[in-house]
């Protein structure tokens, strides 16, 4: 083949493709974190620059304030080196899900015990959904790495009470 002759596999587009603006509808998105002391604050920096780019900005204030809550307890207890967040926005709500490595245990005290701490973990979290009129729990994540999923489900009028709008 003559060395001027370009080969690719890759498609070339004329124009450059246009997926429309970013709305509220199109809110989906998932990330990993590592399991240390920043990564609380790195969800809530990411957490506050996604509603503003879908122009939720009239949640921000509760939803930082409940992706806080669940990043720190997630870091806390998971015995891995990362934790999951999910973040998506569907018919007025914003549901939030962490997904941390914290297996749940066999004996029923334990478990009874580990909840407990769970739950005095996530006590700022529990106010700020009753704040909003949301709802908030956890329990044994499905997936195959097992763990432990939390989650919160802010209503976008409930988040704007919260902040005083």
């Amino acid at each position: 083949m003559p060395a001027s002759v370009a080969v690719s596999a890759c498609p070339v587009f004329a124009e450059e493709p246009d997926f429309g603006r970013p709305s509220p509808d199109t809110l989906t998105y998932s990330f990993t974190l590592p399991a240390g002391p920043t990564s609380p604050r790195v969800a809530r920096v990411t957490t506050r620059a996604v509603l503003h780019g879908h122009g939720l900005d009239d949640m921000a204030d509760a939803v930082v304030q409940v992706v806080g809550e669940l990043a720190a307890c997630a870091c806390r207890f998971t015995p891995r080196d990362e934790v999951y967040v999910s973040l998506r926005y569907r018919e007025d709500t914003l549901r939030v899900v962490f997904y941390d490595g914290h297996r749940r245990h066999e004996h029923p005290r334990l478990i009874a015990a580990c909840d407990g701490r769970r739950r005095a973990a996530l006590r700022v979290l529990a106010c700020a959904l009753r704040a909003c009129e949301g709802e908030w729990g956890f329990g044994e994540a499905r997936g195959p790495g097992g763990g432990t999923r939390m989650w919160a489900v802010v209503p976008r009028g409930g988040a704007g009470r919260y902040a005083g709008r």
